[in-house]
């Protein structure tokens, strides 16, 4: 199998609006040395490459370990499609971008055919949680792209091969308080505080509820609070405002303002992933929130392997950002965490933690595989 060719097939699933932004970037470098066709699917940033997602890529956007059961039809019926569309193309390289679970069964195929190259761009957490599963990424996988540096020495003690991109947050910079207060027309008088639920329909059902109350009380103790809600795309909008639609308070809900709004913002509440860390180097305080099913929790807290969910957190390796989980994740708890939490600046000390090998470097590494 060589990859010494003028066109290469790849074929690509990309579940997560983070994963589409990541994969459009790795697809663009490695078009600068060929001629790119992609199979297989992904969001609007990939499928400017020239990708027909053979389905919507929300399809994929399923958390936890009860959702996954319950849409077990749906999944299993697209990652058949997604292996046959592949094999009929004779992909040359397969890159499955996060959502492991997912992923792994369509690695395993085409490993067992032997017909391409199988690429996972962006890690599981197998370093914190489910360790078992380095046995099938060793077997099914020939090279896993790691944002984290603790990562890539995780593969390395395991004999896996491996290598450090690097977060594409590394080199984020804030905005212009005075440019966004305007761009967005915003008072300039108001305290604004960021609220991010996360992407997921399920996500944002599980927190808002508790986001609500957490904006009520801060209303309550300073009525020139404006709340600042980014969002990925229009379903998450209409989503959180009908959730808000019942409540009196000022707010804002946009899309594609995640930097701007947390770049304004002093504190902020967040739901734990990326969001955690991009609000961390803007120096938003975030206070990290996580809640799920009790089923779902109770299963994932007993496999846990690390200290820490926040992924500033983990980088810092100590709590330097307030974590509230399940049951501590109440309003009346993030009040009083944000107001009496000291939260110092580490932007620095991050974007240090995320510095990797590159892009240009990390494709060069895919089309040399042996």
């Amino acid at each position: 199998m060589t990859l010494a060719k003028d066109i290469l097939k790849i074929g690509i699933v990309a579940g997560e609006h983070s994963g589409d932004i990541l994969g459009s970037q790795l697809i663009e470098e490695l078009s600068k040395s060929r001629e790119i066709k992609l199979f297989g699917v992904g969001g609007p940033k990939i499928e400017s490459h020239g990708l027909e997602s053979m389905f919507d890529f929300k399809h994929l956007q399923i958390m936890g370990l009860i959702e996954p059961l319950l849409n077990y039809r749906q999944l299993t019926s697209n990652r058949k499609k997604l292996i046959k569309t592949f094999t009929e193309n004779k992909i040359d390289i397969f890159i499955g971008i996060d959502s492991p679970d997912f992923n792994i069964g369509i690695h395993k195929a085409l490993k067992k055919q032997d017909i391409c190259k199988n690429i996972q761009l962006v890690s599981p957490s197998v370093w914190g949680w489910r360790q078992g599963r380095i046995k099938n990424i060793k077997k099914f996988i020939d090279h896993t792209v790691c944002l984290f540096d603790f990562e890539h020495k995780f593969y390395t003690s395991k004999e896996h091969s491996s290598s450090h991109l690097g977060h594409p947050l590394a080199d984020i910079h804030s905005k212009d308080d005075e440019q966004i207060i305007g761009e967005y027309s915003l008072d300039p008088r108001m305290n604004f505080i960021a609220i991010l639920p996360g992407s997921r329909e399920s996500e944002i059902n599980h927190m808002m509820p508790t986001y609500i109350d957490f904006m009520k009380l801060q209303i309550e103790s300073d009525e020139n609070t404006f709340f600042l809600i980014p969002v990925a795309d229009d379903a998450a909008k209409l989503n959180i405002e009908n959730h808000l639609s019942k409540i009196n308070m000022p707010f804002l809900v946009k899309k594609d303002a995640t930097k701007d709004f947390l770049s304004l913002s002093k504190k902020s509440v967040i739901t734990s992933g990326t969001a955690s860390l991009e609000a961390a180097l803007l120096n938003a305080g975030p206070v990290i929130c996580y809640k799920t099913n009790q089923i779902n929790f109770s299963i994932i807290s007993s496999m846990l392997k690390v200290e820490f969910i926040g992924l500033p957190n983990l980088l810092l390796k100590k709590e330097a950002y307030p974590e509230l989980l399940q049951a501590k994740c109440t309003g009346n708890l993030i009040f009083d965490v944000m107001h009496s939490h000291h939260f110092e600046d580490l932007s620095y000390e991050l974007k240090l933690a995320l510095k990797g090998d590159g892009l240009a470097e990390t494709a060069s590494k895919i089309l040399n595989l042996n």
